[in-house]
């Protein structure tokens, strides 16, 4: 990978993961801790002691930036951000739609991104809800499960949060993927990504102080959570929505 794309991608698994990073008590974690490995988490010890890492990075660093984004920056101006950094996601939406041979669904981002970009300012008004093309969710960790590729372990990274080898993967493949990666400069891609990273630890600030708060075993919720989530993406999950006060480790 070119160094000019290298730490965008990395920056963009940090921006996609680390929101997922909330606060534990000590207490319920050591028991949990000592108990027998989950199903699909044979590096649950290691896994543990990186999430403390995770979640003192996301104290002293990434809350506050979010706290102080809220306080600064008001609800529909911050939607309109939002907005802008879909909108330049939907090249990788499109790319990866054609790698898993699904023209149509390419077409639709295509089109989204056109109509968006144009009529919609730049991205900043979403037209979907006056009848737009509707957003998409594809990624290249969805097309290397279409291919055959397994999950693979459970992952805690380190400032990067849940993930497994196959998600870890399809975001550095999600980069490489992007013609925006190729096109604009390394400080673009860089703030794009950072941007994602804040935006997306803002909007998931009170699900994660109930993490924090309401969970006997905050690591044990947060990897159920995780996983419905990315289920869900999949398609392989029940009709069921993950509800965020189910609390595996009760």
């Amino acid at each position: 990978m070119p160094r000019s794309a290298a730490l965008p991608c990395a920056l963009a698994l940090a921006a996609a993961l680390l929101s997922a990073c909330a606060g534990r008590s000590a207490a319920p974690q050591a028991a949990a801790a000592a108990t027998s490995t989950a199903e699909g988490d044979p590096f649950e010890a290691t896994n543990r002691s990186i999430l403390d890492f995770n979640l003192k990075v996301d104290d002293t660093i990434y809350r506050p930036a979010a706290d102080l984004y809220r306080r600064a920056v008001g609800p529909w101006t911050r939607t309109r951000v939002r907005n802008v950094l879909l909108n330049l996601n939907e090249p990788i939406v499109a790319a990866n739609a054609l790698l898993q041979a699904r023209p149509l669904a390419a077409g639709t981002s295509v089109m989204r991104f056109a109509v968006n970009s144009t009529l919609g300012l730049g991205g900043i008004f979403d037209l979907e809800p006056i009848g737009g093309p509707p957003r998409q969710s594809i990624d290249f960790s969805q097309t290397l499960y279409t291919w055959g590729l397994p999950d693979g372990p459970y992952l805690m990274l380190p400032f990067a949060g849940p993930s497994t080898p196959r998600n870890l993967a399809g975001t550095i493949g999600d980069g490489l993927v992007n013609p925006l990666t190729w096109v604009l400069p390394f400080g673009a891609n860089a703030g794009r990504s950072l941007a994602l990273g804040l935006d997306e630890r803002e909007r998931n600030t009170e699900a994660l102080d109930d993490i924090r708060n309401n969970s006997l075993d905050p690591y044990a919720r947060l990897r159920s959570l995780w996983r419905q989530n990315r289920d869900a993406q999949l398609g392989r999950a029940t009709d069921e929505a993950p509800n965020v006060l189910d609390d595996p480790g009760r």
